[in-house]
């Protein structure tokens, strides 16, 4: 079967309408599979508090200082890569074949902040990248620089889908993404029209040439912008093609864990292979599940969520424990042999935590496929781990200035080692070697408003909390009130609502003895962590909701399996995680002269590290002479005398903002 061509007139008539209808981050509008449907992009706003001081430096830094380097051919040639293969210059490409995807990726993130802010100079930029992005795309719809430039030095040898690293669908992934959101933000469709040739071009492709292509879904973003065309367009053969490209994964012959296709996906039921890989296909899935309602990929998607979340996952958030690994060790899936893995989910419980890599995009990736996970169940176990990538994993990736970015993420750096490993120990303003994160830690950061609430059944349910404006169109208005995550007071005044509509309020898995109350009345509900707690009454303008969640610092241990921090406690408050770093420890002291004891009290402090304000906390560790290990691995225990000394933790996205320093999330315990 062809693709049905449309004319453009009647293209440009169907967007009209469907533009009018359908303005969400990911619409689930329409998924007759997902339990919650998204608000619009721009129904959200941040007033003040956490977010808003973050969407701040976002708007006014993070996205000019990224753009600027994309712009700039002598820092990142990607935007020149565009102009050399619309015959616009001459030259060769330059930097990695996955370029295209990360401009397009900055290309979002301006979209999302000229989508709540509307600054005419933001949007004249946006249109001038386009109109060379259309320039650079071939008539059949193929579009990738590095392809098409060696096309233009040799047009009688076939480039494209040559070289299984090549990134190509990869990078019309997230040129799909950016052109819906553009799409749906702006009502234009000159971003959508090149989107929809490429995705054109992808499904004849795969017609005539399945099990190639089948080799070439290298770091799969295209699954998510497939069925995100499919959404936009309501183009039935997108959504047949989302569904093949999870089938044609069992075509591969000598398929890898690197890029989990060594077997079907469907019988598949643990995280392995390569993170970031892993976890965009997990997202992609679980689009296409709630697309079809295919329970085969739901039962997947779940086995591989609890191997994650019980065994796999940071503290943080973070995903990827390994730079190089092997996986699954020879015996998933009964399998005779092991391989070798990049950026990899490693063995159950193996978490380093200062060999620990981390990748950005893989922590990123966790939030997207946690994300589609609580729209298609409504469960609120999916909204703690987005809480968590949020306040730890995401934001550490980012200095708090918005212009340094880290590539990777331990948990603990040491001066003697971290020196030696593949990454830098501190955060570079343009990284590269491979600047795939900052592009996409700058867009989730811009987006981070549109996962805060979603719409049910005559329901709205609230995600998350800090203070917000929410108007979703004439039918639902409210007000939030909070200083969270600083603070687990949170009030939400209503400005308008339907009559018998229900209010669900998530209630984080961490925030036990909660307290609710409308119009100063205790709600008679059974408050459980990890949950929504429903609200459901005849409202009226200026009703008020209050939520109380207690704000405990408290100690957390892993599972004795994790032999890394076997003895060690990590420090929590809400949803933020702690960490010791060396600028708040006595002179002449190491991060690993302290030990935090089992009675300790915290006391909380608001300070402003890199003028972002922020909660520490101040109580007193156990702390011993400085010890010297110069040329020694092993000693006998010298017997010493403990003093107990007052010390600052500041939270673990906040490390490294005032110097390069030694830092560590878990601390030995002292019982």
């Amino acid at each position: 079967m062809k693709l049905q061509v449309i004319t453009l007139s009647a293209f440009l008539l169907l967007c009209t309408t469907l533009w009018a209808q359908e303005k969400a981050l990911t619409n689930t509008t329409n998924s007759s599979f997902a339990k919650l449907k998204s608000t619009n992009i721009g129904d959200v706003h941040w007033t003040n508090g956490f977010w808003a001081e973050r969407f701040e430096v976002c708007k006014n830094s993070m996205v000019p200082h990224m753009m600027g380097c994309y712009l700039d051919d002598e820092i990142s040639h990607a935007f020149k890569n565009f102009e050399i293969a619309a015959g616009l210059d001459t030259g060769s490409h330059v930097g990695p074949p996955f370029h295209d995807g990360d401009f397009y990726k900055i290309l979002e993130a301006e979209i999302m902040v000229y989508a709540l802010t509307k600054d005419e100079k933001l949007g004249k930029q946006i249109n001038e990248i386009i109109t060379m992005i259309g320039k650079a795309q071939r008539e059949d719809g193929y579009i990738h620089t590095p392809t098409s430039i060696k096309e233009m030095k040799n047009p009688e040898v076939k480039h494209e889908f040559n070289e299984r690293l090549d990134f190509e669908t990869y990078n019309m992934g997230h040129l799909m993404t950016a052109a819906c959101i553009h799409f749906r933000t702006t009502g234009q469709t000159s971003l959508l029209k090149i989107a929809q040739k490429a995705t054109d071009y992808l499904y004849n492709f795969y017609k005539r040439a399945s099990a190639e292509l089948a080799r070439n879904a290298i770091c799969p973003s295209h699954y998510m912008g497939v069925v995100e065309m499919y959404r936009t367009t309501q183009k039935p053969e997108y959504l047949e093609l989302a569904k093949s490209l999870i089938e044609i994964r069992s075509l591969v012959e000598n398929g890898t864990d690197h890029n989990q296709d060594r077997i079907p996906f469907k019988q598949q039921t643990k995280a392995i292979g390569h993170a970031v890989r892993a976890n965009y296909l997990y997202a992609g899935v679980a689009d296409v599940y709630a697309e079809t309602g295919d329970d085969s990929l739901m039962i997947a998607l779940k086995h591989i969520w609890n191997d994650l979340v019980e065994r796999k996952m940071y503290i943080t958030g973070a995903c990827g424990a390994l730079y190089d690994g092997v996986s699954p060790n020879g015996t998933t899936y009964d399998q005779p042999s092991i391989q070798q893995v990049h950026q990899a989910y490693g063995a159950d419980y193996e978490l380093p935590n200062i060999s620990a890599h981390n990748e950005s995009c893989a922590n990123i990736g966790n939030l997207l496929w946690n994300w589609r996970m609580l729209q298609v169940t409504g469960d609120a176990n999916y909204a703690d781990v987005m809480e968590t990538v949020m306040y730890n994993s995401l934001l550490a990736g980012v200095s708090l200035d918005g212009k340094g970015y880290f590539y990777t993420n331990p948990l603990s750096v040491a001066n003697e080692l971290s020196h030696d490993l593949r990454w830098s120990k501190n955060r570079e303003p343009y990284i590269s070697y491979c600047n795939c994160c900052p592009p996409n830690t700058v867009r989730t950061v811009a987006q981070i408003q549109e996962y805060a609430y979603s719409l049910g059944e005559n329901a709205l349910w609230v995600n998350f909390y800090g203070s917000n404006k929410l108007e979703s169109g004439n039918t639902v208005q409210l007000t939030q009130e909070s200083d969270f995550p600083w603070d687990g007071n949170i009030k939400i005044t209503i400005d308008k609502l339907p009559k018998n509509f229900a209010l669900h309020l998530r209630i984080p898995g961490w925030a036990s003895q909660a307290k609710l109350k409308v119009n100063g009345q205790d709600v008679d509900k059974k408050i459980q962590p990890g949950t929504y707690v429903e609200i459901s009454q005849e409202w009226e303008k200026g009703d008020v909701v209050e939520l109380d969640l207690p704000m405990k610092a408290v100690l957390i241990e892993a599972n004795p399996l994790v032999e890394e921090t076997r003895n060690q406690v990590a420090v929590r408050r809400g949803p933020v995680v702690y960490c010791l770093e060396s600028p708040d420890i006595e002179d002449g002291k190491r991060i690993f002269d302290y030990k935090i004891p089992a009675e300790i009290t915290f006391e909380t402090r608001e300070t402003k590290i890199a003028n972002a304000t922020m909660i520490v906390l101040e109580g007193e560790l156990i702390t011993s002479s400085p010890a010297e290990w110069e040329n020694t691995l092993y000693r006998e225990v010298a017997k010493e005398k403990l003093q107990k000394t007052k010390i600052k933790l500041i939270p673990y996205y906040a490390w490294n903002n005032r110097g390069p320093s030694e830092m560590s999330v878990w601390i030995p315990f002292a019982q």
